[in-house]
């Protein structure tokens, strides 16, 4: 089946895959990340996400808790500064309508700017709801990152500008990937990789059914939201739906027992003229998977290639031949190119041992040296997860965005790359 006729009966086939999901029954509470003692749903710190976002609200402080960043050192990783939050150089509270966020996911657009995509995010801390939206987006033209990372105002209807407003409510940055928001539904969909192919964006992006205990969560499906003016209107393709469900319907590339292995991505432009996409199944307790594609091809399951580990036959059309790149345990993983290692780096964080780790391969399907610690459970104080390396990184220096579950905010850290050399 081409074309249309394709489209409809795939979509088809998913729908009816996800509309039939099994219900789990983890227990719903609320995210204060305004002030709460508890977390995001996958917060190590304890509680569950709810519908919400929220607790409620009333009485908090407007513009959360946040504290000044102290700062954080290690053998061979510093802070620089907070990039999000009430009191970072950007105050993402009042240009923004943001108190807290997290990811902070960031490429190079193709013109030389670098878009950052934000998880799960919080305004006003006193209102019901707390101004909760599944996702953001920022913009940035800075390519000086020793002294942090500028993002400008935001103007409406300038796809350049800081972030996504309208006219309405410009100091407000919008949504931008839908979701239901119904508990052991759809509760969130997270950002979790994105690259730009010839001035096109592709936002990989998990839809997130129920939060269960900490650094676990059952994903409906990953899925790429393709946006074609900078970031400012994204829609998702259907046919880039991973099915997480447990379920195979033969010939059809987006329901796969597999593809459980790819719900949480990061994407990796490969020397050799290959688009590598890094996958981890939902949660922070998997292992990592690579796959293959011709950049072209990024919206055609079909033409997805797998690393078997097998070295008569390395690679793979079939999902289910793919086999682990890196042992478990693996959480939002970003990998990219460094010319000063001549290697490629990955970043992750180790929920077991509460660090921020890196290796680095010749190749991306590897194999992959050894950890080396960035950050280790001492320097992690408060809960830091998600380095993603910055795409303006350049030379002895890896800059990378981390959040901390603490204070409910990105930051930004460098690590010397001497560390990894060997």
């Amino acid at each position: 089946m081409h074309g249309l006729t394709r489209r409809i009966a795939v979509g088809a086939a998913v729908t009816m895959v996800v509309s039939g999901m099994s219900v789990l029954a983890a227990p719903v509470a609320s995210a204060e990340p305004c002030g709460g003692l508890g977390g995001p749903g996958s917060s190590i710190l304890g509680n569950f996400f709810g519908s919400s976002g929220s607790s409620g609200g009333g009485g908090s402080n407007p513009r959360g808790t946040q504290q000044p960043l102290a700062p954080i050192r290690s053998a061979n990783t510093q802070s620089v500064g907070w990039v999000t939050g009430p009191v970072s150089a950007n105050n993402t509270y009042d240009r923004f309508g943001i108190s807290g966020t997290d990811l902070g996911i960031s490429w190079d657009n193709g013109a030389g700017q670098t878009l950052m995509a934000f998880g799960d995010s919080f305004g006003n801390c006193s209102v019901s709801g707390q101004q909760w939206r599944n996702n953001l987006l920022l913009r940035s033209d800075d390519s000086n990152l020793a002294d942090g990372i500028t993002i400008p105002d935001a103007v409406p209807g300038n796809t350049s500008s800081g972030s996504v407003v309208t006219s309405d409510a410009p100091r407000y940055s919008r949504q931008i990937v839908p979701s239901l928001g119904l508990p052991e539904v759809e509760a969130t969909t997270i950002p979790t990789a994105a690259i730009a192919i010839d001035g096109v964006q592709y936002l990989n992006y998990m839809s997130v059914q129920s939060w269960g205990a900490p650094g676990r969560w059952v994903t409906n499906f990953s899925a790429i939201a393709v946006s074609r003016d900078n970031g400012q209107t994204w829609a998702t393709d259907p046919l880039t739906i991973r099915v997480n469900k447990g379920v195979t319907i033969p010939g059809v590339a987006q329901v796969n027992e597999a593809n459980g292995r790819f719900q949480m991505n990061a994407y990796a432009k490969g020397r050799d003229g290959f688009l590598y996409q890094f996958g981890t199944p939902n949660g922070r307790f998997g292992a990592a998977f690579v796959a293959r594609v011709k950049p072209a091809d990024i919206l055609d399951l079909t033409k997805y290639e797998y690393a078997t580990g097998d070295p008569a036959a390395p690679w793979s059309t079939k999902v289910e031949d793919s086999k682990k790149v890196v042992q478990e345990p693996v959480s939002e993983l970003s990998v990219a190119w460094n010319d000063y290692l001549q290697k490629y780096v990955m970043l992750y964080g180790d929920e077991t041992q509460g660090s921020i780790v890196a290796r680095t391969a010749v190749n991306p399907e590897g194999p992959w040296s050894g950890p080396t610690t960035l950050l280790g459970r001492g320097e992690t104080v408060g809960g830091i997860y998600a380095p993603y390396i910055h795409p303006k990184s350049s030379g002895s220096d890896l800059y990378f965005t981390a959040s901390r579950w603490s204070d409910y905010n990105v930051m930004l850290l460098k690590t010397n790359l001497d560390a990894l050399k060997g």
